[in-house]
């Protein structure tokens, strides 16, 4: 962009912004910000998406990094970051969220605040004058975004931005996590020297005390192995964070280990990949996954993450447990500090291939598990064909949704020599959606996005900016599934769908205007019988019904095109995706947003647990159960 050797402040970061690979910048303008955005439009070819909300813009900019963090493990040279711009104060206090969100999840994002000038800082410390967005604190946006980033800088100074810029985007690089540039807003004109090479991702070296760690780590492991038997691998977040799939594939193919994933690590392979059993989620498993991968002889959790919501209280460590993750690995009761994922799963592999041959745990844990007398199928192939298609009941319920769904996804498959793609990456909202949508099969690595551990409601619809935009070379279309009070907070992200064009399909699962989560978590024997609507439900999780599908007509015009539909039975549902798998339909040339209408009381069959745990039916009574 420059042969000089300075240039302004706003040259330097947009040129850093174009080198990382960064083609859209996403976020809400302001006058303090409005320098920069001109330069990043003339000088280099990242495109600016205004948003309306500057949450809308950071979820947007998760989404957009997920899919490119995943994509750069084929894409060779391509870093896997995103970036958000907002004005300062009331700005980046609304973008906070999703930066939280970021922070917890390992999604490298550069925030980029604008603040007022020098002199009205001087001004505000001298006479007390507060300009717009100011607070009395000059130091109050630096000081909160420092909780939740790896590094967060206030460039004042010109002389001092190419160092603060460079030091801030390479701890982003290293750590994969969010960090934070504020700059006043006379410095975006200020001249600096150029910018010089590329950055990169830093790497702390291998010491000899990594490797003989790594040793004995891998030893203990195989020696785990040896003892119990019969292995499950749980493949987990950091596979995916840290651009391991490729590495967890051969290790599955060259050892033939079952696995399964956390809901976090959903896609981390394609779920055809020879071995997969299913989404493992503690307690809100799909029962029979839960039956077998308890049933295995012991469990090897790569890169997987335990949380309060994937594992419900159920232990991820105990003496028939193997847990790399979080730059450590346990083996039972042993722990091996600062043994790297990345070092741990080829060691492993090359140790089990070496001790017991290619293939040598090659089973089918399904068919293993009914001939113990499990209450399971009969086979792995049996349990995945269970998760989709009919015989659907005549309304549509969370869990025939799924199935059609599923079904559905299923007959976009295509299989180009190599391996079968599909025109669809879905994207998970919290919830209900989350742990319905969990057991979809998706058929592509990187196909399916989900904020699991944050879990901020809403996220899907903001994300699906940044994952269409993230996979626009090759026309990947959003599928978003969304609870009525998630999608109630964010839905008016889809205006920028309608604007740039994008082509999501937006599922809204109406459950009758009610925060289904929220009862269940706080009293789900409401979900124990069909009771009258007003009948034990919580006040606090009622929802003003709205006719989302009437969204269309707010958001969409002629030139800009969006359709909006209401289906509550199975009939109207195959219309519609009938409609939808039909690239010259009319209704595909825009964002669709699909009311799902079911009943209050309806809730995804993975739940179930919760009502045996808190509402045992009477002595001799069997459980009710109100899924389809």
């Amino acid at each position: 962009m420059t042969g000089t050797q300075t240039c302004t402040v706003a040259e330097y970061l947009a040129i850093r912004l174009e080198q990382l690979g960064i083609t859209h910048l996403f976020g809400v303008p302001g006058n303090h910000l409005g320098p920069f955005l001109s330069t990043l439009h003339e000088k280099t070819k990242v495109r600016w998406v205004g948003t309306p909300t500057e949450g809308g813009a950071g979820q947007a900019a998760d989404g957009y990094t997920r899919v490119k963090v995943a994509d750069a493990e084929i894409a060779l040279g391509e870093q896997g970051i995103g970036a958000a711009a907002v004005t300062y104060g009331v700005g980046a206090f609304n973008l906070l969220n999703a930066i939280g969100g970021a922070y917890t999840e390992y999604v490298p994002l550069i925030a980029i605040n604008a603040a007022p000038t020098y002199e009205q800082w001087l001004n505000q410390q001298a006479i007390g004058l507060l300009t717009s967005h100011m607070s009395q604190r000059p130091e109050s946006n630096l000081d909160v975004y420092r909780q939740v980033t790896v590094d967060a800088q206030a460039v004042s100074n010109p002389g001092l931005a190419p160092t603060q810029i460079d030091g801030a985007i390479t701890a982003c690089l290293s750590h994969r996590r969010p960090v934070y540039l504020e700059f006043l807003e006379d410095v975006w004109t200020a001249r600096c020297p150029a910018p010089r090479g590329r950055l990169t991702r830093r790497e702390r070296p291998l010491t000899d005390q990594n490797t003989r760690m790594l040793g004995e780590a891998v030893t203990a492991c195989v020696d785990l192995i040896r003892r119990y038997r019969n292995p499950v691998l749980w493949a987990g977040e950091e596979i995916d964070r840290f651009n391991l799939s490729q590495e967890f594939e051969k290790l599955v193919r060259e050892t033939g280990i079952p696995f399964c994933t956390t809901v976090g690590a959903k896609s981390v392979v394609s779920e055809y990949t020879p071995g997969f059993s299913g989404v493992y989620n503690g307690k809100a498993s799909n029962p029979d996954v839960a039956k077998v991968f308890h049933n295995a002889g012991c469990r090897i959790g790569l890169g997987s993450w335990a949380t309060s919501k994937n594992l419900g209280g159920k232990r991820s460590i105990g003496d028939d447990w193997t847990v790399a993750a979080h730059e450590g690995v346990h083996v039972g009761a042993s722990y091996f500090p600062d043994v790297r994922l990345a070092q741990f799963i080829p060691a492993l592999r090359e140790r089990l291939v070496r001790e017991f041959g290619t293939g040598a745990f090659d089973a089918d844990y399904f068919a293993r598990a009914h001939g113990d007398g499990l209450d399971v199928p009969e086979s792995t192939a049996a349990h995945l064909s269970s998760l989709t298609g009919g015989p659907y009941p005549e309304s549509v319920t969370y869990d025939s949704f799924f199935r059609h769904i599923n079904a559905f996804l299923e007959s976009q498959n295509s299989e180009p020599p190599g391996e079968r793609t599909n025109p669809f990456t879905v994207i998970s909202d919290a919830a209900f959606a989350l742990i319905g949508s969990m057991n979809l099969r998706m058929a592509e690595r990187a196909s399916y996005v989900a904020q699991n551990s944050w879990l901020s409601i809403g996220y899907s619809v903001g994300a699906a900016t940044g994952v269409a935009l993230g996979r626009q070379y090759s026309g990947k279309r959003p599928m978003v599934f969304v609870g009525d009070g998630s999608f109630q907070e964010t839905c008016q992200e889809m205006s920028t769908h309608v604007r740039l064009g994008l082509r999501p399909v937006v599922f809204v699962l109406d459950n009758e205007g009610f925060y289904g989560i929220e009862q269940m978590l706080v009293h789900p024997c409401y979900y124990k019988d069909e009771a009258p609507v007003s009948n034990g439900a919580d006040f606090y999780n009622e929802l003003h019904p709205w006719q989302y599908e009437e969204l269309a007509k707010v958001f969409g015009s002629t030139k800009h095109p969006m359709h909006g539909f209401a289906i509550r039975r199975h009939d109207d549902l195959a219309k519609l995706l009938k409609q939808i798998a039909e690239p010259h339909d009319a209704i595909n040339q825009g964002p669709v947003v699909v009311r799902v209408q079911l009943k209050r009381h309806d809730y995804p069959g993975a739940l179930k647990y919760k009502i045996a745990e808190n509402c045992p039916p009477p002595v001799g009574a069997p459980l009710e159960g109100k899924v389809g």
